[in-house]
């Protein structure tokens, strides 16, 4: 069972969630600095990634499965949130530039069908990136956020799957270096953590990033580059707890 559209509202109401949204935005923006007139997709529980997307891209949607339930976003405006099936996009051919995966892969049923179904709703050439729990952290094994949820990815893991799903991975990252705890020192210190582990222990961010483009033909697998930067919610029925 997917993790429940209110349990995530909690998390990123929470300082903890905050810190953690904070961390995966700034590796995001080293990917996409710009979307401007684009379309962009948001797939999962993209909402809270991609606030700062609205004064640039010419679309931003935030399409949230029915297991998980939604929530009318952006707050305040008129909804731009989609409710359906993962595997059945309600869009056409071809129309979004970006799309982002966040609390996705790693509770999809099927995660191939469902990474094939965005590649059909994307423009040729057009740039996917994942947001998913990093298998190798310590953030993939606590219950303390949506991250100790489901199915972590390690690199090559991911890689494969993208590219079994003909996307190109191009690009990727870590973050989230702080400690998986709720404890108010160590989320105020979130950012210094960033700095630091990037640096320190650059293999166990809480989170990876991988930045892949929509191919029209199949591509030799190889290795993405790594980025290195500077210093009234809808509950589904099903929706639930996940398990690990």
């Amino acid at each position: 069972m997917r993790v429940d559209i209110l349990a995530l509202q909690r998390f990123y109401a929470s300082p903890l969630g905050e810190a953690a949204r904070r961390a995966g935005e700034r590796r995001l923006i080293s990917l996409w600095p710009s979307a401007d007139g684009l379309d962009v997709l948001g797939v999962g529980y993209a909402s809270p990634y991609l606030a700062r997307f609205r004064g640039q891209a010419r679309r931003v949607v935030a399409m949230m499965p029915g297991e998980q339930g939604a929530e009318p976003w952006p707050p305040g405006a008129a909804s731009l949130t989609a409710l359906g099936e993962e595997a059945r996009l309600p869009f056409i051919d071809a129309v979004f530039d970006r799309v982002l995966l966040v609390h996705a892969l790693e509770e999809a049923d099927a995660a191939h069908a469902m990474l094939r179904e965005i590649w059909r709703v994307m423009a040729p050439e057009g740039r996917l990136v994942v947001i998913a729990a990093n298998r190798w952290s310590l953030w993939a094994q606590s219950d303390i956020s949506p991250f100790g949820h489901g199915r972590p990815y390690s690199k090559s893991q991911l890689s494969g799957l993208l590219s079994d799903a003909l996307f190109e991975p191009v690009a990727f990252s870590r973050a989230l270096y702080a400690p998986p705890s709720a404890w108010p020192p160590f989320v105020r210190a979130a950012d210094a953590f960033e700095r630091i582990g990037e640096q320190v222990w650059p293999n166990h961010g809480g989170l990876l990033l991988m930045e892949a483009v929509k191919r029209l033909y199949a591509t030799t697998a190889r290795s993405a580059r790594r980025v290195l930067l500077a210093k009234a919610p809808i509950r589904s029925q099903e929706g639930g707890a996940g398990e690990r």
